[in-house]
């Protein structure tokens, strides 16, 4: 999730846990500082953008590290004046306060390495976006009320806003299985041979929804709101570029990324240039993670460094098209559509 969510969350876990042992306020800035730690890992370079990807949400997410670090975390906040003697309050809450965050990422689709050392296979369940409104207000509100009104009434509007975020992780994992249930009845309609799909939520909500489904042709972009009345999702099917992928296959960056990714990636090719894409994060034809990992010469496909390109849509059409599609507006694919509006509004 973003740095603002999980800064929340953990200022809110830790006003939950030592609130009244310690203050609001004390309570508060700890569990925000702790729960951003973890993410301070974008800040190691491990040589190159492929490897900066893969890594982030590495050993820092760790279930064990984490569980290790917290007394010792719990030690050092303890040196400060009069909190020696809740170093194992303050060891538990930290713990509360780590763990969460990596359980919240973990509900994102990005890949969290939770179970190193013993694997570094990224978990993510996708049901939430990484910046989600619904999400995060609630514990801001909660929190912004603990800060001003202290006492039981403030600690409890602190919990009530614990509990609406958690309530709305919950109905994510409910909307994301319907709309899987929509999505896999109209593949089957359409006679699509699946190799493996998924269903992940647009951005800043969880009433619009993404498929995306490898075939064996290609790949498969669909969008289904929660409010299209039982209407069918329609699919787009787009070229994956997998002619390029044997040549390649070897490369150590290509086969990060295919694992990563867990198979959701396509390759392409522009002005010599071969790119590997992560088809999760982004959509068509907009991504974050395409990365440069061959040039194409007279001889063949000579590797090169890494270099990534992040694309986006233009940020006010998408804006209009994700809340009119989200309503039940049946509008094409973002990329079409936007394409639409510009040719209208020249005309």
């Amino acid at each position: 999730m973003d740095s603002v969510s999980q800064l929340a969350l953990g200022a809110a876990v830790g006003v939950a846990v030592m609130g009244r042992r310690v203050g609001v306020g004390k309570a508060a800035l700890a569990g925000a500082a702790f729960g951003t730690l973890p993410d301070l890992d974008v800040f190691i370079d491990y040589g190159d953008p492929v490897s900066n990807m893969t890594e982030h949400r590495g050993n820092s997410h760790s279930l064990l590290y984490l569980s290790l670090l917290s007394p010792l975390f719990a030690w050092l906040l303890c040196r400060l004046p009069g909190q020696r003697v809740h170093w194992r309050a303050w060891t538990l809450t930290l713990w509360l306060v780590l763990v969460t965050h990596v359980l919240l990422d973990t509900m994102t689709v990005y890949g969290t390495q939770l179970l190193r050392p013993l694997t570094d296979y990224p978990f993510g369940v996708g049901s939430i976006f990484i910046i989600d409104p619904f999400y995060t207000l609630p514990l801001l509100l909660g929190l912004a009320v603990a800060l001003v009104r202290r006492g039981t009434r403030g600690l409890g509007a602190n919990r009530l806003g614990l509990w609406l975020s958690s309530l709305y992780l919950g109905w994510s994992l409910v909307a994301q299985w319907q709309v899987g249930l929509a999505v896999d009845r109209a593949l089957a309609a359409q006679g699509v041979e699946v190799e493996r799909r998924l269903v992940i939520p647009t951005a800043f909500n969880t009433l619009l929804w993404r498929a995306l489904v490898i075939t064996p042709e290609g790949y498969l972009e669909g969008f289904y709101s929660l409010l299209d009345n039982g209407a069918a999702p329609e699919f787009t099917a787009y070229e994956r570029g997998m002619e390029l992928y044997p040549a390649l296959a070897g490369n150590p960056h290509v086969a990060r990324i295919a694992r990563f990714s867990k198979g959701f990636f396509k390759m392409s090719e522009r002005n010599g240039q071969v790119f590997v894409t992560d088809l999760r994060m982004g959509q068509e034809p907009r991504y974050s993670f395409n990365f440069v990992v061959a040039q194409r010469h007279a001889e063949g496909l000579a590797l090169v460094r890494p270099e990534q390109f992040s694309e986006r849509l233009e940020l006010s059409r998408a804006l209009d098209w994700l809340w009119r599609r989200a309503l039940g507006e049946p509008l094409p694919p973002p990329g079409q559509w936007a394409s639409q509006v510009g040719k209208e509004r020249e005309a």
